[in-house]
């Protein structure tokens, strides 16, 4: 998925965080986003967002509300500190 622009490995990669970010926490491991590879969790998220397709790049974002309904979709240039996402979030919560 696009590009291959993460060719490591899951361990390569969480030590690549870890050293270059300070990551502590678990991350998970790479899967397919987009394709016929598609993991489950990415066809359900893609086909209940709205608007529904693919992944267009990294970092796009869905918002999940407490009921497991996608509430929100925001693409890869949308900041995690972006005040349209936070008001997205907080509004569910």
């Amino acid at each position: 998925d696009f590009g291959a622009q993460e060719p490591g490995s899951n361990s390569e990669i969480a030590s690549f965080c870890s050293k270059n970010y300070g990551v502590t926490f678990d991350m998970f491991s790479k899967i397919s986003v987009k394709g016929s590879g598609k993991a489950n969790l990415y066809k359900t998220l893609t086909e209940s967002a709205n608007p529904s397709g693919d992944v267009g790049w990294n970092f796009e974002k869905f918002l999940i509300d407490r009921n497991g309904a996608v509430v929100g979709r925001f693409k890869s240039g949308v900041s995690p500190q972006d005040p349209v996402l936070i008001q997205a979030i907080e509004a569910v919560l």
